[in-house]
């Protein structure tokens, strides 16, 4: 398993993603998603995920937004 446990996606319909990030640390990815969310979370139609690898080919959302509940 890839040690960058933590992978940070931001997307927009426009133009797909945007960026990507990972990190071992679910404390710095979470920060990451914070600050993401303020300096990208302007662009229309912004989508910011936090996903943790849970193996080579599988990943599950921890966090996103706009929260969808």
């Amino acid at each position: 398993m890839n040690e960058q446990r933590y992978h940070l996606t931001l997307t927009t319909p426009a133009t797909g993603t945007v960026m990507e990030g990972w990190w071992t640390s679910r404390a710095t990815a979470e920060r990451k998603f914070t600050s993401v969310i303020g300096s990208y979370g302007s662009i229309p139609g912004a989508r910011i995920t936090l996903a943790e690898g849970l193996d080579d080919e599988t990943e599950q959302v921890v966090k996103s937004w706009p929260d969808e509940t």
